[in-house]
């Protein structure tokens, strides 16, 4: 496959990946083709002329939600003096439509056989990512005069790709064609529509709400105009900041997606394309990086989840009383159980961080009604903590995988299976803890009583919840702290031993409020001393470590989500330098990365690479890197809820220049903020 070039939509529940001419061959282990509902509707997509495939001249990706292909037969040393030429225009929403344009530029008139293949192997997303394509249903395909239809089914589960064309084709098995005459300088078109079809238990279309929000591409226009028209206005002496951040509000709405009980309300999914779907961590992280500039997306996905949230035992999804889902799926291998994600529950950050998210909305909000509304999913959440989480019993949030075939080994953000280890490279037994989920416990009860006191008449509550925060705090800062380093473990082993190397995970600590404050200091000058902080950013994992790779998942790679929380925590302890310093160093890499910040990109010290090297299988756009330059934004520019009000504390890195933020919504209806950096005078002299 050559380069690809990747639609990006309006809701989230659709995407296309295809090659740099518009066309789609997947293989069952390539990302390619027309997704919903994790589910690959097209799986061959291939445009023709006499036979003949296209080459690329150029294409543009317009919108996050379409693309225009500009093609030529031939291959790319014999087109230049082309007689023909061919314009795909794409768009996706609720389904699929592919505009077809045939230019003839030669003197003579021309006979010319139009043809598309079209094929779907109805691949369930986990298929093609772990590259098992096992069907067990009935792939089917029904030649209609006017239509195209492809199936898949396999019990009531039951997915079909209906394509039709606004002129007339001949229609057969392996796609349809068009036999046309064009005189000289003449064209001809067509538009070709394709429709995804889900169907569930009582035969229900699950894709009906979908298709809902509308598939015009106007709709789609006015939408992401009125999105970007509601958020903050920022403009930037340092044009990059400006720029980076209307991408990552492009993106953020490119990411919005719909989950199908919801009527058309939207909260972030994960990334592109293995995560287009809802995850209780990232879609909170994301939601508390974005707060100031889309506070609706809060609402949605505190709601959501709430709805959701774990009732009973299930070992196979993982699932407690109060536990915050991890992730969902639609597809056929969670539809028949071959896999927990319908929901499923296996993760221990998601839960604590549902009370951070509904208290901080608040702050930004003054949403009472909300508050009151999840009253008893916050109670259930904050007893989960205790009653569930606690597998040791020491006061800590452990895990241990209860579905030993497909659930997560590793249960924190660093989910990979060797993120966890010893200084000596070793990995620990189950059950482990790690050092920013008791952070986020902490967090999550001081937060609960605020809640508790100011809105649910629970002062008693609020009493208890501050007296088990106090001393979490202590025990933590006892039992985790490495003393011949003067750091925070990255995690404990059952038997209470340390995982003792140093990682970014203690710049969370920072943002959780959990660290002593007599032992900030040390941390802040970890995450910015060459260990750590590469000059582009917070290494994942430091320097020196056994387990170090600067492309190793979590064991060296910089992830820009990481480092915004990060330097939110050194905001938060005091440390504005180091927070402009990270904050400058995440802004940087955008740059070369067109505003779109990756999921990770390498550790690499700054002076050896010159530029920041991606991942290699990175996800962009992902939620919470896209949501990464929002949170650096309030971050450099100290915004912060303040008794009802809006605080502006600013601390730029040096030669920033001015940045305004206009228009920033909350409680207080919406003000603007105003911050200049300080003058590099190295440059000045130069």
């Amino acid at each position: 496959m050559g380069s690809t070039n990747t639609i990006r939509i309006l809701d989230g529940n659709t995407f296309v990946v295809s090659e740099d001419t518009g066309d789609i061959e997947a293989t069952p282990s390539e990302p390619t083709g027309l997704f919903s509902l994790d589910t690959r509707f097209l799986s061959k997509w291939v445009l023709t002329v006499n036979g003949e495939r296209l080459n690329a001249l150029s294409f543009d990706d317009l919108q996050y939600y379409e693309a225009r292909f500009f093609l030529v037969p031939g291959m790319a040393t014999h087109y230049i003096d082309a007689k023909l030429s061919i314009i795909r225009e794409r768009a996706v929403g609720g389904s699929f439509r592919e505009q077809i344009t045939v230019l003839n530029h030669d003197e003579n008139p021309v006979d010319l056989e139009i043809r598309m293949a079209a094929a779907s192997d109805f691949a369930d997303l986990f298929q093609v990512k772990d590259e098992i394509l096992n069907k067990k249903g009935e792939l089917y395909t029904e030649v209609e005069p006017d239509r195209l239809r492809l199936g898949y089914r396999r019990g009531n589960f039951t997915r079909e790709t209906v394509i039709a064309s606004s002129a007339p084709a001949r229609y057969d098995r392996d796609g349809f064609a068009f036999s046309i005459h064009l005189e000289p300088n003449q064209q001809w078109e067509t538009r070709i529509d394709v429709h995804t079809v889900a169907v569930g238990p009582g035969g229900r279309d699950l894709r009906m709400g979908v298709r809902a929000h509308g598939t015009e591409r106007l709709a789609l226009q006015h939408d992401l105009e009125k999105w970007i028209a509601d958020a903050p206005k920022v403009n930037s002496q340092h044009g990059r900041v400006a720029s980076t951040y209307r991408r990552s509000l492009i993106d953020l709405a490119a990411l919005r997606f719909s989950p199908l009980s919801l009527g058309g309300a939207t909260l972030p999914a994960a990334g592109l394309p293995w995560f287009m779907t809802m995850f209780g961590r990232d879609s909170i992280l994301t939601c508390l990086q974005t707060l100031p500039f889309t506070p609706q997306l809060s609402k949605t996905t505190l709601r959501i989840l709430a709805a959701l949230q774990g009732t009973r035992f299930d070992d196979f999804r993982e699932e407690d009383p109060g536990r915050i889902l991890h992730e969902m799926r639609y597809g056929e291998t969670a539809a028949f159980e071959e896999q927990p994600h319908s929901p499923y529950y296996g993760s221990v950050d998601a839960t604590p961080l549902f009370v951070v998210l509904l208290d901080e909305y608040e702050r930004w909000s003054g949403d009472v009604e909300l508050v009151k509304e999840l009253e008893q999913e916050s109670r259930a959440a904050l007893r989960w903590i205790d009653e569930y989480a606690d597998l040791v019993g020491n006061g800590y949030i452990w895990y241990e995988r209860r579905n030993t075939d497909t659930g997560l080994e590793n249960q924190c953000w660093k989910d990979s299976w060797d993120s966890i280890s010893y200084s000596d490279g070793r990995l620990p037994p189950f059950p482990r803890a790690t050092c920013e989920v008791q952070g986020y416990a902490y967090d999550a009860k001081m937060r609960g009583a605020r809640l508790a006191r100011e809105f649910w008449g629970d002062a008693a509550y609020a009493d208890q919840l501050e007296r088990e925060a106090a001393e979490l705090k202590a025990r933590f800062n006892r039992d985790w702290w490495v003393s011949d380093g003067e750091y925070f473990a990255l995690g404990l082993d059952p038997d209470g031993r340390q995982c003792d190397v140093l990682s970014s995970n203690i710049g969370h600590l920072l943002w959780s409020g959990i660290v002593d404050h007599d032992r900030a200091e040390k941390i802040a000058q970890h995450l910015v001393s060459p260990r750590l902080f590469s000059g582009w950013g917070v290494r994942t994992l430091a320097e020196g470590e056994v387990r170090y790779n600067p492309i190793g998942y979590h064991n060296g790679t910089i992830w820009p989500f990481d480092n915004s929380f990060i330097a939110w925590g050194l905001r938060r302890y005091g440390f504005a330098e180091e927070a402009a310093t990270v904050a400058n160093g995440i802004l940087d890499a955008a740059t070369y990365f067109d505003g779109r910040l990756p999921e990770a990109f390498g550790g690499y010290p700054r002076d050896l690479t010159k530029f920041p090297v991606e991942y290699p299988t990175a996800c962009s756009p992902q939620a919470w890197s896209t949501g990464a330059p929002l949170l650096l934004l309030r971050t450099m520019l100290g915004i912060e809820p303040h008794e009802g009000h809006l605080s502006v504390d600013p601390r730029l890195p040096v030669g920033m220049g001015r940045i305004e933020v206009l228009d920033i919504p909350g409680r207080w209806g919406r003000v603007d903020a105003f911050a200049r950096g300080r003058l590099d005078l190295d440059k000045l002299g130069d």
